[in-house]
């Protein structure tokens, strides 16, 4: 996540982190079903996107590689608008294995880091790391409700770490 420079911008960040992430956790089921719809939404969007900058493709190979991406993109984004439960299970495994490559950036940013930011960016990295390897194991007997309850999770801590940061006056690393 970009952090944001200046502290009142952190503050109003950390704030709307901290809304989405309580009704993230109150919400679990919503919350999963909010990100699913959300995630076939965008691939729809991104399939219709690259369908329109089919004609820019500087060959008939491009072409036939645009069209091919466009057309997954698209019938992936319906599947899982018309298949929301269903593809809240892939969803889960997904966000359980970005949970864990974000944690280790964030553990990388933490050994780059100097000062005060490092030890909540290195805490960051733990706990996501963590939250990704509980979505791992427990899946996929778990996938309804894990995905808004630990994204919540998340969103909290990373209110958390942008509150502290504006308290301090630290830098952040983004990350």
């Amino acid at each position: 996540m970009a952090i944001p420079a200046s502290p009142a911008l952190r503050i109003a960040t950390a704030v709307l982190l901290l809304v989405a992430g309580a009704a993230s956790i109150v919400f679990p089921f919503l919350s999963a079903a909010a990100v699913t719809l959300a995630f076939g939404a965008v691939a729809v969007a991104a399939g219709v996107s690259q369908l329109l900058r089919l004609g820019a493709a500087p060959d008939l190979k491009a072409r036939i590689f645009r069209l091919v991406a466009s057309l997954l993109y698209v019938v992936g984004g319906l599947f899982v608008l018309l298949f929301p439960v269903d593809s809240t299970f892939s969803i889960t495994l997904f966000l359980g294995a970005l949970l864990v490559v974000e944690g280790v950036m964030e553990l990388a940013a933490a050994a780059a880091a100097a000062g005060p930011a490092r030890s909540l960016v290195l805490l960051d990295g733990i706990i996501t790391c963590l939250l990704g390897g509980m979505v791992l194991v427990e899946w996929p007997s778990d996938t309804l409700w894990v995905v808004g309850t630990l994204f919540g999770v998340a969103l909290l801590f990373s209110a958390f770490r942008l509150f502290v940061s504006s308290a301090e006056g630290s830098p952040q690393t983004n990350s």
